[in-house]
């Protein structure tokens, strides 16, 4: 398998500065040598091209920066579509989560064209179900799966032309444990399967991998995992965009993805939120390295 890196150096989507130097902490934690020691091919497509926000204005509070992050999603959807129509897998590094409207966005598009359908394995500390609406904040990093689903702004929901890019019942959450309320009510009118930590703790970290997997692969062809790394505790993984404390442990983490890997069928994968300013000697990017090498097949025995 030849895997292309997508660099996204992005924080317009976040609240606080930092994760637009996260492509580069992965990159330095060794993410493509892992990849590689592993048998694949790796080709790095560099960075995109991304206005920082010293130069931009907010013209709407409840979506700020949004001209650009949808430029930059655009132009990401193009990418990552370019790259699956060469038979690669796009592996995307964030960056803010509102990288994913873009990545997503692509895959869709070459889903539609193949007949393939589309599932989503969405790994995070948060739901990011938000819309304009019930954002508290206007940060568009807290709404990049409504907008996937279709709700939201158009600037964001009609990327790449396909609304909504995902069906409700094809996707999945894992690691939840901070919801706006807007958000439970999104998850409760649509239906989606969201297991927080909360059910992680009573149930266990490979019995609920089994179950969301399973589901995933009666509903989909293609699984994409979106990785924030927030989903971590941030006693291993400090150096993130939005830390929440009670969540998975590097152990739960690592079985999380080696199960994932077991069971085959996935085809892409975002790793977001990696924020080196917060961090200690990059620990959070090396882990997240790490974890995406146990997705990619790396076993102990």
């Amino acid at each position: 398998m030849r895997i292309h890196l997508i660099g996204f150096p992005m924080d317009l989507g976040a609240g606080r500065r930092g994760v637009d130097m996260g492509p580069s902490a992965l990159r330095i934690a060794g993410i493509g040598e892992r990849l590689r020691e592993l048998g694949y091919e790796v080709l790095d497509e560099g960075d995109l091209n991304i206005k920082p926000q010293e130069v931009q204005d907010i013209y709407h509070p409840q979506l700020k920066y949004l001209p650009e992050i949808a430029r930059a999603c655009r132009h990401l959807a193009a990418l990552v579509y370019r790259v699956l129509r060469s038979g690669g897998f796009p592996l995307a590094l964030g960056g803010d989560h509102s990288m994913s409207i873009g990545s997503v966005a692509g895959i869709a598009r070459w889903c539609r064209q193949t007949r393939r359908r589309l599932g989503v394995l969405w790994i995070d500390a948060h739901g990011d179900l938000n819309t304009p609406e019930t954002s508290p904040s206007g940060n568009i990093h807290g709404m990049p799966l409504a907008a996937l689903l279709g709700k939201g702004a158009p600037e964001l929901t009609g990327i790449a032309g396909i609304t909504p890019k995902v069906a409700p019942e094809a996707v999945v959450l894992i690691g939840v444990r901070s919801l706006d309320p807007g958000e439970r009510e999104l998850i409760r009118s649509m239906g989606l399967r969201a297991y927080t930590m909360q059910d992680i703790d009573r149930r266990g970290i490979y019995a609920i991998a089994l179950e969301a997997l399973e589901q995933l692969h009666q509903q989909a062809d293609h699984i994409h995992v979106s990785f924030d790394v927030d989903s971590l505790d941030p006693s291993i993984a400090q150096g993130v965009g939005t830390p929440v404390p009670g969540g998975l442990t590097y152990r739960e983490a690592h079985l999380l993805m080696e199960t994932i890997a077991e069971a085959g069928g996935v085809h892409s994968l975002d790793v977001v939120e990696v924020n080196p300013i917060l961090d200690e000697r990059n620990r959070s990017a090396t882990i997240a390295a790490e974890l995406v090498a146990s997705l990619m097949g790396k076993r102990i025995l």
